[in-house]
């Protein structure tokens, strides 16, 4: 416990609205996930539909970069509760929508994308502030802490999303997902308006059209940096379509579960990712490597073949609770490399570049409701599984003097 001593007097002087402030966003965000994507499976009984509906949900990582950009020359909490104020917006839509009976498929996969657009760059501002506030040395317990504050809100949102969707309908269920995302703003006004201004003396403020360009120059001469931005895009390319994306499919047609057995399966993953980040958080400096972060992405592959083998309820909820342990250390761990790496006057816009690494998650969501229909289930996540374990090697191989 003594590693989370400097964390705990650091959230106390000055991170005390973000903390609580992400605990709430990551708890509408799982809500909204579970509600809507159930809706749009049993509506249009279609897996290719319910992948587009997931890839909606990554559109914004396109200008992602941007925002980071954004937040470096204006300062994070100006455009933190720009972000946030929109999503209670377009819950507010969506709620009444549902109210007036008036809600479609097509109204879903319109404020799936609007919210998409922005989503992505909501972990943009999250890691940026942690980088910028936080001393070096307790970077990792940051991140861990963090990272595990959000699944543990994960997994509630999960379990009380489901619940009240099934007992109360969606209408209800977004009166509450609305009240969860106006606490996250409101609470987002009070952190810290970090922005790094130009020194007196140093050059012109330049264009965020060349903020960045020198974003992309520093990714492309810094080797791990580098590695770290194409293992980010490989593994959402093949391992969160599975892992993240496709799980109502798997609890309607495989297991055959309604939307609170689908509230279980999500909360196994994010009660198992909660326990990887309090690993991470409690272990420190140990699990400071990009070869303990790419040995549990190997792990991440393996479990993904154990889970998609699976038949019943009782032995995937164990699948995915280990899955998540793995999954969590991983990329909490891969996490604090790259952000230890980066200084201050270039941390927002390289965050922004590696989240356009998550524009591989909707490229693979999409494939995988292609295959699902052509060669099933267990068949695309072995064929996943297998290019993503290959091009990990390939990355380590490559980069493997640099990480």
């Amino acid at each position: 416990m003594r590693d989370f001593a400097p964390l705990i007097a650091f959230k106390v002087r000055s991170y005390r609205f973000q903390w609580p402030a992400d605990v709430f966003a990551s708890w509408a965000f799982e809500m909204e996930t579970i509600i809507l994507g159930w809706y749009i499976l049993v509506e249009t009984k279609s897996v290719l539909l319910l992948t587009a509906f997931a890839a909606l949900q990554f559109m914004g990582t396109l200008i992602a970069p941007w925002l980071g950009v954004m937040g470096d020359r204006l300062g994070r909490r100006k455009v933190f509760c720009t972000m946030r104020f929109c999503f209670v917006i377009l819950a507010i839509a969506m709620m009444i929508f549902a109210f007036l009976d008036q809600l479609t498929p097509y109204h879903v996969f319109a404020i799936a994308f609007l919210n998409g657009m922005l989503r992505p760059s909501d972990l943009v501002m999250r890691q940026a502030l942690i980088g910028d506030t936080m001393p070096a040395d307790s970077l990792a317990n940051a991140l861990g802490f963090t990272r595990m504050s959000m699944d543990s809100a994960r997994v509630f949102g999960a379990l009380a999303g489901a619940g009240i969707f099934a007992f109360w309908g969606i209408g209800y269920a977004y009166v509450f997902v609305t009240v969860v995302y106006l606490i996250s703003f409101l609470l987002t006004t009070g952190v810290s308006n970090v922005h790094h201004n130009v020194d007196a003396g140093a050059a012109a403020p330049t264009s965020q059209w060349k903020d960045f360009k020198e974003g992309l120059g520093y990714i492309r001469n810094t080797p791990g940096v580098l590695a770290i931005m194409w293992l980010a895009f490989l593994i959402n390319l093949t391992a969160f379509p599975i892992s993240h994306g496709l799980l109502p499919y798997v609890a309607k047609e495989i297991y055959q579960i309604n939307e609170i057995g689908l509230g279980h399966i999500v909360a196994s993953f994010g009660t198992g990712a909660f326990i990887g980040s309090l690993i991470v958080g409690v272990a420190g400096k140990r699990t400071h490597s990009a070869k303990f972060s790419f040995i549990n992405i190997l792990l991440w592959y393996v479990m993904l073949v154990v889970f998609a083998a699976m038949e019943t309820k009782i032995n995937g909820l164990f699948a995915l609770f280990i899955m998540g342990i793995v999954h969590s250390m991983g990329m909490v761990s891969l996490s604090v490399v790259l952000i230890a790496q980066l200084n201050n006057q270039i941390r927002g816009r390289v965050i922004g570049v590696r989240i356009l690494a998550i524009y591989g998650v909707p490229l693979g969501l999409l494939g995988t409701g292609f295959l699902i229909d052509r060669i099933g289930f267990q068949t695309t996540v072995n064929l996943y599984v297998a290019i993503g374990m290959a091009g990990t090697a390939l990355i380590w191989w490559f980069w493997r003097k640099a990480l």
